[in-house]
């Protein structure tokens, strides 16, 4: 009897207080519409530490550690020991989110990137993948808003290489996306690529090899069609796989199934 394909959610953050009213109700629609495997997300200290605390508690969901380039500003001296502490426990399956964000400017850039090359550090001694969030900016000011190209510096500069990771809610163009895969990275694939305004997603959807694409939610953030402007959950990750597979001509079984081998893989789950 041939295996039901994994469907994973590699990337969502329902320990947020938004899903305290129904995260157990969240969960079990998640399982019926197929989703074996949940990866919550820790953007800071104490996300980090519920992600994990959730992925304790449910065999299906598992937890990242890290330190999101908006909370950068924020972070203890001494947070990279306290993360490279964390990513010892069996339930902590990556670093991040992790990166540079010069859309909002939340933080320092400076700061952002000081932030980023340390937790590339922490990954590198805990032999965990990078999740890496990188987003450009709007802004002429700083340089302009070239969060990418810095990004990819910055990962070769400090050897990430050797860890790898996925850029997590790929929005990006056509040649950021050969850049990234050049790398050595996975591109996870968001609820953006079914909007009919997707930018270059539906170019980079057909063009990512089938061993280096996976699917995710960013719940709550970002439903897909048909449940754009809705609040987004790991269900909701199975309306995304299917509309990448008609994107790439893949029979639908098939792309859930190269994606959750995929992210057995990436993730060791």
């Amino acid at each position: 009897m041939t295996a039901k394909p994994m469907l994973v959610d590699t990337h969502c953050h329902i320990d947020g207080d938004r899903f305290d009213d129904d995260r157990l109700a969240v969960l079990t629609r998640a399982r019926a519409a197929g989703v074996q495997a949940m990866v919550n997300v820790g953007c800071d200290l104490p996300s980090s530490r519920r992600s994990l605390d959730l992925a304790r508690t449910h065999a299906d969901v598992w937890a990242t550690v890290g330190v999101h380039p908006h909370e950068a500003k924020d972070a203890p001296t001494d947070f990279d020991d306290v993360l490279l502490g964390l990513c010892s426990d069996p339930r902590c399956v990556a670093v991040g989110e992790c990166g540079l964000d010069y859309h909002y400017d939340h933080s320092p850039r400076a700061v952002q990137r000081s932030i980023f090359a340390r937790q590339i550090a922490v990954a590198k001694k805990a032999r965990k993948p990078l999740v890496l969030h990188i987003r450009n900016g709007l802004s002429s000011s700083e340089g302009g808003g070239a969060a990418f190209e810095e990004a990819l510096d910055i990962l070769e500069n400090e050897g990430a290489r050797g860890v790898g990771g996925v850029f997590h809610c790929f929005t990006g163009t056509v040649a950021e996306a050969v850049r990234g895969l050049d790398l050595g990275f996975t591109l996870s694939l968001p609820g953006v690529v079914t909007f009919k305004n997707n930018g270059e997603l539906s170019e980079v959807a057909k063009l990512v090899p089938a061993d280096r694409v996976v699917v995710e939610t960013d719940s709550p953030f970002m439903a897909p069609v048909p449940f754009r402007g809705k609040r987004n959950e790991p269900a909701f990750v199975a309306h995304t796989a299917s509309f990448v597979a008609s994107v790439r001509g893949d029979r639908v079984e098939d792309f859930v199934r190269q994606t959750g081998e995929n992210a057995r893989r990436l993730f060791g789950l």
